[in-house]
C-alpha cells in the first residue's frame, strides 16, 4: 500500500551545506521530520555539486518519512557563475553588468532542459536567454576575451516634467483651441 503524502517542501539550498539552521531546520521541524537524517542525506548526494544552490521538493508522508528530488541549479545562478558575476543588475533593461555566449546560453539549457517547459534545446536556449536579459546579462555571438565593460550610455535616466496645469484644465484648452482652428 502506498504511503500517504502529507505536503511537498519547496526549498532552495546550497549544495552540500545543508544544516538545521534557517530555512532547512524550521521548514522541516513543523512537520516532525528528521532534520539532521535530511541534511547528512542531502550533503552526501550534492557533495560533487558544492558552490551551486540545489533546488529540492521534499515528500513528507504521514508517518514522518520522507523522500526528496534534486532539481537543477536555477538558472539565474548559473548565468551568473558563466558571467563570472557576483551579483545581477538592479536594473535590467538600463545597465548591463556582463556577457554570455549563445554557446553557454545552450550549454546551460542543456542542464536545464528536464525543468524548462521547453519542447527542444533551442527553444530552452531562448528562456535561459530571457532570463539573462532580465539580469542584465548580454547574450553575444562569440566571446570577446576581454572583460566586459558596460558602455556609458546604457545607464537611461528620465526626468519626468510635472505637467503645467491640471489635467482638466490641459482638455478644456485643448479644446478651445480645436474650435478656433475650425472656424
Amino acid at each position: 500500500m502506498a504511503k500517504k503524502v502529507m505536503t511537498v517542501i519547496k526549498l532552495q539550498v546550497p549544495a552540500g551545506k545543508a544544516t538545521p539552521a534557517p530555512p532547512v531546520g524550521p521548514a522541516l521541524g513543523q512537520h516532525g521530520l528528521n532534520i539532521m537524517d535530511f541534511c547528512k542525506t542531502f550533503n552526501a548526494q550534492t557533495a560533487q555539486q558544492m558552490g551551486d544552490i540545489i533546488p529540492v521538493e521534499i515528500t513528507v508522508y504521514q508517518d514522518r518519512s520522507f523522500d526528496f528530488i534534486r532539481k537543477s541549479p536555477p538558472a539565474s545562478s548559473l548565468l551568473k557563475k558563466a558571467a563570472g558575476l557576483e551579483t545581477a543588475s538592479g536594473q535590467a533593461g538600463k545597465m548591463l553588468v556582463g556577457e554570455v555566449t549563445w554557446d553557454q546560453v545552450r550549454d546551460i539549457a542543456q542542464v536545464k532542459l528536464e525543468d524548462l517547459n521547453a519542447r527542444d534545446i533551442d527553444a530552452g536556449a531562448r528562456i535561459v536567454a530571457g532570463t539573462a536579459r532580465s539580469m542584465g546579462i548580454k547574450v553575444v555571438e562569440k566571446a570577446t576575451g576581454a572583460e566586459y565593460v558596460a558602455p556609458e550610455d546604457t545607464v537611461v535616466e528620465q526626468e519626468v516634467e510635472a505637467p503645467a496645469a491640471p489635467v482638466g484644465e490641459v482638455a478644456a484648452e485643448t479644446e478651445a483651441a480645436e474650435d478656433q482652428e475650425q472656424e
